[in-house]
């Protein structure tokens, strides 16, 4: 009779295991092929040679990485930081107050809220790209608003709009899920001890929802990194960035290897965002 005692809980031990390696098996094996698999071989191009008609020649060498940190593609790098960095910037100074007019909106208006904040995202993203060059061009509506003749596209500038235009709802929908959660009893508290408003924000609010904000600026800061549609159609394809890079090596020049080394600098550059923000959401 122990020894049944003492079996069964081994064998709903198995079983707990078997059912979550069932529902994971999935999401485990659309990981390994779609993500590890390719990620494994780009990478592994880095330390070979370009073929003579383009494609991957198996002879080892570190001429890639020679490239990469030269001048020109090290330049290539700081501006896309520059951008992405500033977009990032720009978004959250957006996002937060947007975020928390919404939170404060009565229930039954904070849906219509999220819903025209998210509404971009339902139209194709290359049409909202050759909208932006409708209104940003010499006889556009923004020219004919101001009653000027301002050249307007394809400047640094107007990659960083439609990087904002893009990617602003990434910030918008993490700072109000953070929001929301603040406990409005903080806040009651803070005013009731004689804080105003600001140094209740200070001091009480945007502490709590530094969460969010480091989880919306992710989001934000890294396909601005590496994009490259916008600064192609809205930059006129004058501002490069390292994703202009990647793309132009791979499908133009077809030097698969210094392409992928790039993108492994990419990659690096993001895995040390992602434990900057696990550090910091950790101190937080």
């Amino acid at each position: 009779m122990k020894s049944e005692v003492e079996a069964r809980p081994v064998s709903h031990a198995r079983g707990r295991r078997l059912g979550a390696f069932v529902f994971l098996s999935p999401g485990l094996t659309y990981l390994v092929v779609l993500l590890l698999v390719p990620l494994a071989l780009v990478l592994s191009y880095t330390v070979f040679q370009r073929g003579r008609f383009g494609g991957v020649v198996y002879e080892f060498t570190t001429e890639n990485f020679t490239r990469l940190i030269d001048p020109l593609y090290l330049s290539v790098l700081g501006g896309s930081l520059k951008i992405a960095g500033l977009t990032t910037l720009l978004a959250l100074l957006l996002g937060y107050p947007t975020a928390y007019l919404i939170a404060q909106l009565p229930r039954k208006w904070k849906t219509v809220a999220l819903v025209m904040v998210v509404l971009p995202f339902w139209t194709n993203f290359i049409i909202r790209m050759y909208a932006w060059i409708i209104l940003l061009s010499g006889p556009g509506l923004v020219n004919s608003l101001l009653g000027t003749e301002l050249e307007l596209l394809y400047k640094e500038g107007t990659i960083v709009v439609g990087l904002l235009y893009s990617y602003l709802p990434l910030m918008v929908l993490p700072l109000y899920a953070a929001i929301e959660k603040l406990d409005p009893q903080l806040r009651e508290a803070s005013a009731n001890l004689g804080a105003s408003g600001f140094t209740t924000f200070r001091k009480v609010t945007l502490p709590l929802t530094v969460p969010g904000v480091l989880t919306g600026c992710l989001f934000v800061f890294v396909p601005s990194f590496g994009n490259f549609v916008i600064p192609e159609i809205l930059g006129g394809g004058k501002t490069l960035m390292a994703g202009n890079v990647i793309r132009n090596e791979f499908l133009k020049a077809r030097d698969w290897p210094f392409a992928s080394t790039v993108t492994l600098a990419l990659i690096a550059v993001l895995v040390l965002l992602l434990l900057a923000q696990a550090w910091a959401a950790r101190r937080a």
